[in-house]
């Protein structure tokens, strides 16, 4: 039970900023509170300028939306409309380091915006063209503000569906996570209709639909979503293992390493070895590895080797060397 009232505001506008509707009894059991006090905690929102409404019923309900004006928050428009359009367009694109908190926050920002700062975020974002790098594909923000809603208020998600092969789909779904890889978005999910877990890339989702119905989150098998879906795409992909010796310290090393293949352990102060299970193609790993920007040498597997080989022989006849 949250006692200091302003601590408990706090926390009862944070749940409300979750774009769904909150029973007012379950709120009470949230906040370890009474459904009177609840009721006072919103007026009291609502005195500070936060456009809270109220839904008549057995329980009644809450939820926080835009209203004719920002919030009292500590952002002015145009600070709002920067924010807005930053995290639409790292959403949209995967960037490095744009994870599944700045789509949440994208969704709680964008549900309270006043329609006028609506507008302009929707202007301006169709007004520029970013310059990316990398093939991860473009995907349209209110996809991904669509899912992440469903995923923070535990409500089922329709869609349509494409299949790398081409092949359409309809799918029921209980949304469990957003993950990013850096380059694309993934969802990992429930299928109700083929009863089982199952990761879906956000670029091939279509037409996403908030059903209104809520569910009780199930156990993930992996117990972790990135767990569960790296474990798909080894399945998916096919997975090796790789032995690579680096002539740079451990530390050095893996500050450069992406942090799914783990860390190298040291062999001495100059030199460490990396084992590593990857699943992306022999010819693109030798590339990654190549500019790590360290001498290396793979020991495992052999194919990593000739793959190696075949990469250092193009890079030379490019270079110009006559022999």
């Amino acid at each position: 039970m949250t006692t200091d009232t302003p601590a408990r505001l706090l926390q009862l506008l944070s749940l409300l900023q979750t774009p769904r509707e909150w029973p007012g009894g379950e709120l009470a059991d949230r906040l370890g509170v009474s459904r009177r006090t609840v009721r006072r905690d919103v007026e009291r929102l609502r005195d500070l300028g936060y456009p809270v409404q109220a839904t008549m019923g057995s329980d009644g309900g809450y939820r926080l939306v835009a209203g004719k004006a920002m919030p009292p928050l500590v952002l002015d428009d145009e600070e709002a409309v920067a924010i807005a359009v930053g995290l639409r367009a790292g959403a949209g694109h995967a960037l490095e380091g744009v994870d599944e908190a700045s789509v949440r926050a994208l969704a709680k920002l964008e549900q309270v915006l006043p329609g006028r700062l609506r507008h302009r975020v929707s202007t301006l974002q169709a007004a520029t063209t970013p310059l990316t790098s990398g093939d991860g594909a473009t995907i349209a923000p209110e996809t991904l503000t669509v899912m992440a809603s469903t995923v923070a208020g535990h409500e089922r998600l329709r869609f349509a569906y494409r299949a790398a092969d081409g092949t359409g789909s309809r799918r029921l779904t209980e949304p469990y996570r957003l993950v990013s890889t850096g380059r694309r978005w993934y969802l990992v999910a429930y299928d109700l209709d083929r009863e089982d877990w199952r990761t879906f890339r956000v670029d091939r989702v279509s037409d996403p639909f908030a059903t209104g119905a809520r569910f009780t989150p199930r156990e993930l098998p992996t117990g972790s979503a990135a767990e569960y879906l790296r474990r798909s795409m080894y399945r998916a992909q096919g997975s090796y293992d790789v032995v690579v010796t680096f002539a740079a310290p451990a530390a050095t090393v893996a500050a450069r390493l992406p942090h799914w293949m783990g860390a190298p352990e040291p062999l001495d102060e100059g030199s460490c070895r990396l084992r590593a299970t990857v699943s992306d193609p022999k010819d693109w790993l030798a590339v990654r590895l190549a500019m790590l920007g360290y001498d290396f040498t793979v020991q495992e597997p052999a194919e990593l080797v000739a793959a190696v080989r075949v990469l250092g022989d193009r890079l030379t006849r490019a270079a110009g060397d006559d022999g």
